[in-house]
């Protein structure tokens, strides 16, 4: 049966100890009830666990103390956590990620042999679990924000009405609200196509364009991101809301947002390392844009600011031509 309003606040597990998963983590934690981190780095004692938060000691932990298992890791190693979790949970659990990433099928995949096909976070879930209730944490919360407690808000969706109930109730706070939505593929695109697109706001913001010029560059790459989100199976509609088009509006003035801060820093000049140094995270988006211009041409679906984004900003290209390339796009 699932999680329904009234119901004690479910156990919450947190897996991955990164900036993101501590401040789902923390953020969680000030709803009351259980809430675990499960992080490596955390169990050698490198650092300390936010108020409320409890370290759980593997797979199998979280998996007999938690309900909801929120998967805060790269994308890269998306698989990797999932097979360890999958001979650990069940049909009771709910496996939900906060990843803004789109992962490649392993090459020899029978399914599909294309070599830019993409697939969710979600799907790696339903590939490598028992599990089938997934869903999604997006929008424009910052780690920041939900570490210090600030006021902010973030989407999540799913296919099963009880996973959403279940993360109202873990995530919703004086503090942070969740805006649910009905489509978990398009949060999941957008989620991961915002990220790509936030670089190119950052290096645009950097190299000097007024918000009139901002907001026409990020009025059209809305309109690409939802081209993209609905060729792969998603709502264009989904784009429009908090996912999609509010996620990449906040970023204008999410200055110390990863993407942001990486698109500036190359703006100043500065190599993709020392951007990169700046960021002080990993920008999933930095690898994920290629593949997505490459999903994209492979589709015949028109995507030049991610293309430009992919093959110019991240090149380092000098600001002045590639400026007008992003708002003619």
């Amino acid at each position: 049966m699932g999680y329904k309003a009234g119901m004690s606040r479910p156990a919450v597990a947190v897996i991955g100890g990164g900036t993101w998963g501590v401040a789902l983590a923390a953020a969680a934690a000030r709803t009351g009830g259980l809430t675990l981190l499960l992080s490596r780095r955390f169990l050698r004692g490198e650092e300390t666990p936010p108020p409320g938060v409890t370290l759980a000691r593997d797979e199998a932990d979280v998996a007999e103390r938690a309900r909801v298992l929120v998967l805060a890791v790269p994308s890269g190693v998306a698989r990797d956590v999932a097979a360890a979790l999958g001979a650990r949970v069940d049909g009771r659990h709910f496996v939900v990620h906060g990843v803004r990433g789109l992962v490649s099928r392993p090459h020899g995949d029978r399914r599909d042999d294309r070599v830019h096909e993409l697939e969710t976070v979600s799907d790696i879930v339903r590939d490598e679990t028992p599990v089938r209730r997934v869903g999604a944490l997006g929008g424009p919360a910052l780690a920041s924000d939900l570490l210090a407690g600030r006021p902010t808000v973030m989407a999540c969706a799913s296919r099963y009405p009880e996973v959403t109930r279940a993360l109202l109730a873990v995530f919703t706070s004086p503090d942070l609200r969740l805006d649910v939505i009905d489509d978990l593929l398009g949060l999941e695109w957008a989620s991961a196509l915002v990220g790509c697109l936030a670089i190119g706001a950052g290096y645009a913001r950097g190299a000097g364009l007024g918000p009139g010029q901002l907001a026409a560059m990020i009025t059209r790459a809305v309109e690409e991101a939802a081209r993209l989100a609905s060729a792969a199976g998603g709502h264009e509609r989904t784009l429009l809301g908090l996912a999609g088009y509010g996620d990449l509006l906040a970023s204008i003035d999410q200055r110390e947002r990863p993407e942001v801060v990486l698109g500036a820093a190359l703006a100043q000049g500065k190599s993709l390392d020392a951007a990169l140094a700046d960021a002080q995270q990993r920008v999933e988006a930095v690898e994920l844009t290629a593949r997505v211009v490459a999903w994209a041409e492979a589709k015949g679906v028109h995507a030049p600011i991610l293309g430009a984004v992919a093959h110019h900003v991240l090149a380092g290209r000098p600001p002045a031509g590639l400026l007008r390339d992003l708002l003619s796009a």
